[in-house]
C-alpha cells in the first residue's frame, strides 16, 4: 500500500460529486448518505477523502436541499422525472458544472454510501482516462467494475440527456461502456476501498473496517 495522495498540480480543474439520491429501499427509505458510521454520517467520510482531490464539491440529491446544510456546499437536484438513478444524477452534476463551472472541464462522481473511497481517486482517475485516450474512466477493485465512481467529460452532457429523454437504457455501466470509459483499478487488500453500504449488515461490515483504518494503523490508499 502506497502514501495517501492528493489531485496533482498536473491533473485538470476537477468538480466533485456525491450521488446522494439514492431511495435507500433496503435501510427502510431515507437518506442513506445521513445514517451514521463512526460518530459521523457516511457523507462525512466520503467528503473528507473527495474535498481534497477536487476543486468544489456538491452534492446530487432531490426533496429539500436543507437536509444536507451542515455540508455547506450546493445541492443539484435530477431534472428527469421518475427517479432516473445514478445516471440522472450524473447528467444534473453536468450541466451544472457547464452552467457554473465553466472553468471545469471534469466531474468525478462518488456515491454517498462508499465511505472509504481512494484518497488518490481523481489523479488514478485522470491517469487512466489519458493513458487511454478517453473521455471517461470508473473505478475498479477486486475484478468489479464500479461505474458510479467515475471521471467525466462535461462535454458528455448532451449526449447522455439524449439517451436519457429518448428513455434508453439508465444503467450506468452501458453508458460508460458506450463512451469507450476507461478502467481503472485499486486493490482490494484488505479491504475493498469501493465497499458501498446497502443494508444494515453493511453498515456493521462498515464500522469493521472503520475500526481497522483507526485503530490498526493501516493505510487506507489502496491504489
Amino acid at each position: 500500500m502506497g502514501t495517501a495522495s492528493i489531485a496533482t498540480p498536473a491533473d485538470p480543474p476537477t468538480l466533485g460529486a456525491v450521488l446522494a439520491g439514492g431511495l435507500a429501499r433496503r435501510m427502510g427509505g431515507g437518506d442513506k448518505a445521513l445514517r451514521p458510521l463512526g460518530r459521523r454520517a457516511l457523507l462525512d467520510h466520503v467528503f473528507e477523502r473527495l474535498t481534497p482531490q477536487c476543486d468544489t464539491v456538491v452534492i446530487n440529491a432531490n426533496g429539500d436541499p436543507a437536509r444536507f446544510s451542515a455540508w455547506g456546499c450546493v445541492v443539484v437536484p435530477d431534472d428527469i422525472a421518475g427517479h432516473p438513478g445514478p445516471l440522472g444524477g450524473i447528467l444534473a452534476v453536468l450541466e451544472w458544472a457547464h452552467v457554473h463551472r465553466p472553468d471545469v472541464g471534469w466531474v468525478v462522481t462518488v456515491p454517498g454510501d462508499t465511505p472509504f473511497v481512494p484518497r488518490d481517486l481523481v489523479h488514478g482517475l485522470h491517469a487512466g482516462r489519458e493513458r487511454s485516450s478517453a473521455p471517461a474512466a470508473c473505478a475498479a477493485s477486486g475484478g468489479r467494475i464500479h461505474p458510479a465512481v467515475g471521471l467525466w467529460s462535461v462535454h458528455l452532457r448532451q449526449g447522455l440527456r439524449d439517451v436519457l429523454t429518448a428513455g434508453g437504457s439508465r444503467s450506468v455501466h452501458a453508458w460508460a461502456q458506450a463512451q469507450g470509459c476507461a478502467r481503472v483499478a485499486w486493490s482490494a487488500e484488505p479491504g475493498d476501498p469501493f465497499f458501498n453500504v446497502n443494508d444494515t449488515a453493511d453498515l456493521v461490515e462498515a464500522e469493521r473496517l472503520l475500526r481497522l483504518i483507526n485503530h490498526e494503523g493501516l493505510s487506507d490508499d489502496r491504489a
